[in-house]
C-alpha cells in the first residue's frame, strides 16, 4: 500500500478547519482504527497520574470495581461522537450524556483542559511510534479543531486558539501536576489489570506487567510507582508495535469502516443504549438504540 492511500487523498482534499469532523471520521474509522483506540486509551491512562484527576476517579471507587464497565462506556461515548458526528441524533445524546456524567464531580477546568489535550496529543505521538504512517499536518489540525469543538461544547474554557500553545499547556501541565500518589497507583493498576485479562489468565499476568510497562515512559511509571523495564525489553516491545504497522502497510487499504459502536463490548453483550452509559447505567443487557447487523 502508498503512503498516499485512497482514503488520505480524500482527507488532502478537504479543510481541517471546516471538515474536521469528517477528518476525524475517516481517521477513525478506515486509516487508523487500532491505532486511535489504543491512542485514545492511553490517553486516558496518562491523565490518572496527575493527583487531582485520579483522586476524583478513585474516589467513585468504579474503576477498582468495576474497571471493563468504565472502560466500555467510556469507549462508546467517545465512539459515539466520532463515528456519528457531534451534530447527528446519537452524538449529541453522547456529549449529553458525558457532560452530565461530569457534572457529577468538582473537577477543574485546568484538569478538563489537560484531558482534552492528551486525545489531541497522543494519537499524534502513538502514530509516529508504531503507526503505519504518521499523521498528515490536515489530520494533526483536524484532530486539535475536533477537540477544540468537544471542548466549546463541554463548556471548558481558555481552550487555546492554536496546536502549538495547545502541546505547551499539555508539558507545562505534566511537568507541574505528574507525581506519584496512591490514588494515581490503584486507579492505574485497576486499568492495567483489566487490559492484562484481555489476554491473560490470572496466574500469568504478573509476567505480562513487564510488558505492558515496558510502552510507558518513565515519567508515567514514576507517577504509578511502577518499576522502569530494562531497555531490552522495551525495545522488544517496541519493535513488536512497529512490526505491526509495517504489516498493515502491506495488507492493503481498508474499503469498509470499522465502527466500535457496532462491535460487542465485554459489558453490554446484547447492546446499550446511549443514555444509560456511565455509573448510573442499570441492566447491562439494555435494548441497544443501533442495529448490531
Amino acid at each position: 500500500m502508498s503512503s498516499a492511500s485512497p482514503v488520505l487523498r480524500k482527507i488532502e482534499e478537504l479543510d481541517p478547519v471546516h471538515d474536521y469532523q469528517e477528518i476525524a471520521r475517516l481517521d477513525t474509522c478506515y486509516e487508523f482504527p487500532f491505532d486511535t483506540t489504543r491512542a485514545l486509551e492511553f490517553a486516558l491512562f496518562r491523565t490518572f497520574a496527575s493527583p487531582t484527576i485520579s483522586s476524583v476517579l478513585d474516589s467513585t471507587q468504579e474503576f477498582g470495581r468495576r474497571a471493563q464497565r468504565r472502560y466500555d462506556d467510556t469507549d462508546l461515548i467517545l465512539s459515539e461522537m466520532l463515528e456519528e458526528g457531534l451534530d447527528s441524533e446519537r452524538g449529541r445524546m453522547a456529549l449529553r450524556r458525558l457532560n452530565r456524567l461530569h457534572g457529577a464531580y468538582a473537577i477543574s477546568n485546568e484538569d478538563f483542559l489537560y484531558v482534552l489535550s492528551t486525545f489531541v496529543f497522543e494519537p499524534i505521538r502513538w502514530n509516529e511510534r508504531f503507526g503505519w504512517r504518521r499523521l498528515s499536518e490536515k489530520e494533526r489540525l483536524a484532530g486539535f479543531y475536533y477537540w477544540r469543538e468537544v471542548g466549546r461544547r463541554m463548556a471548558i474554557r481558555d481552550v487555546p486558539e492554536t496546536i502549538d500553545e495547545l502541546e505547551r499547556y499539555n508539558i507545562a501541565y505534566e511537568r507541574a501536576h505528574f507525581r506519584y500518589t496512591e490514588t494515581s497507583r490503584r486507579v492505574g493498576e485497576a486499568t492495567r489489570e483489566m487490559f492484562l485479562a484481555w489476554f491473560l489468565p490470572p496466574f500469568l499476568r504478573p509476567l505480562g506487567r513487564p510488558f505492558y510497562h515496558a510502552v510507558i515512559d518513565d515519567v508515567l511509571l514514576d507517577a504509578f510507582g511502577w518499576p522502569r523495564p530494562p531497555g531490552w525489553l522495551r525495545s522488544l516491545a517496541s519493535s513488536g508495535l512497529r512490526l505491526r504497522g509495517r504489516l498493515v502497510r502491506l495488507f492493503g487499504d481498508r474499503h469498509q469502516p470499522r465502527l466500535r459502536t457496532r462491535m460487542r463490548h465485554r459489558t453490554y453483550p446484547r447492546g446499550y443504549r446511549v443514555e444509560d452509559l456511565g455509573p448510573a447505567a442499570p441492566a447491562r443487557d439494555s435494548v441497544f438504540l443501533k442495529s448490531l447487523d
